[in-house]
C-alpha cells in the first residue's frame, strides 16, 4: 500500500512540474487532497526554479 501511495504522489509531483514548465498558474492544481496538492505544488515550484535558471543561462 505504501508503494501505491508514493507512486500516486510522485505522479502528482511530475504533473505539477510539467504544468510549471508550460507556464500554468498554481491555481490550476487539479488535486483536492492536501498530500497530492502539496506534491503537485512542489513540482510546480521546482519547474519555476528550473525555468528561471534556464532563462538566466541564455
Amino acid at each position: 500500500m505504501k508503494r501505491q501511495k508514493r507512486d500516486r504522489l510522485e505522479r502528482a509531483r511530475a504533473r505539477g512540474y510539467q504544468a510549471g514548465l508550460s507556464g500554468r498558474s498554481k491555481e490550476g492544481c487539479p488535486y483536492q487532497s492536501m498530500d497530492a496538492r502539496g506534491y503537485w505544488l512542489g513540482g510546480w515550484r521546482d519547474a519555476l526554479d528550473d525555468r528561471t535558471i534556464g532563462l538566466m543561462a541564455k
